[in-house]
């Protein structure tokens, strides 16, 4: 691997801040400077110092968005995506986010350029528990929990849903648990009981929470907790 690449993909900076880097002596590999971005290291067995600091390749990268509303959880698209609100050293480097929220919906997003991983969360076979905070234009009733019970059909794809969770927080405010990701799932389950959501945010994968600290459109990397809670859907 190139050494810019290497240390563009650790997080130090752009490429082109990582070449000004390695022009003004801040690089070691093996102890020895580096003097041309295009130098080949071995990221398995080679020591690359950055500031005299060791840095440590990392493979994949794990990201947790608080994704605001109007922003596409895609890749490209003519409106704004969630990858557009990255840093240039978070570009280029093949994330992506894991599972979809719909345009007017906010909350947790996780990108990463694991694509096992996120196979594995979107996988319905996984049964990975996806938590949902929700405001509706008419009363919530205990009917209501039953039919999430049940399952849901959805006419247009002529499926049934996996049995959901919704617990009752208010007569307008609910949280729905479901174990899939089909288009516009939670506001047509809920379409189904009668009701229109004014308002949905995700707050959870798994056991992986959206970090309250959070504002809409800010993120962060997984700390080494998080990641290790990841690990176990890539078993």
């Amino acid at each position: 691997m190139r050494i810019d690449k290497y240390l563009s993909n650790t997080g130090i900076g752009s490429r082109k801040e990582v070449k000004e880097y390695i022009k003004n002596g801040l690089v070691l590999v093996n102890d020895k400077t580096v003097l041309k971005p295009t130098q080949q290291v071995d990221e398995n067995n080679d020591i690359i110092k950055f500031k005299n600091k060791e840095i440590i390749f990392k493979k994949y990268i794990y990201l947790m968005m608080n994704k605001p509303q109007n922003v596409i959880s895609a890749t490209k698209d003519y409106n704004k995506t969630v990858i557009d609100l990255l840093e240039e050293r978070y570009q280029n480097k093949e994330i992506f986010p894991a599972g979809r929220l719909d345009k007017d919906t906010e909350g947790l997003v996780l990108l990463t350029n694991d694509g096992k991983l996120a196979h594995n969360i979107l996988s319905p076979k996984r049964k990975v528990e996806k938590k949902y905070y929700a405001k509706v234009d008419k009363k919530l009733e205990e009917a209501d929990i039953e039919e999430f019970k049940k399952g849901i059909f959805l006419d247009k794809e002529q499926y049934m849903t996996l049995p959901g969770k919704l617990e009752i927080i208010s007569d307008y405010e609910c949280y729905v648990y479901i174990m899939e990701g089909k288009y516009h799932q939670v506001k047509r389950m809920l379409k189904h009981c009668g009701k229109e959501v004014l308002y949905l945010k995700r707050l959870s994968i798994g056991e992986l929470v959206l970090d309250e600290n959070l504002e809409l459109g800010e993120y962060r990397e997984l700390n080494e907790n998080e990641i290790k809670i990841l690990e176990k859907y890539n078993k």
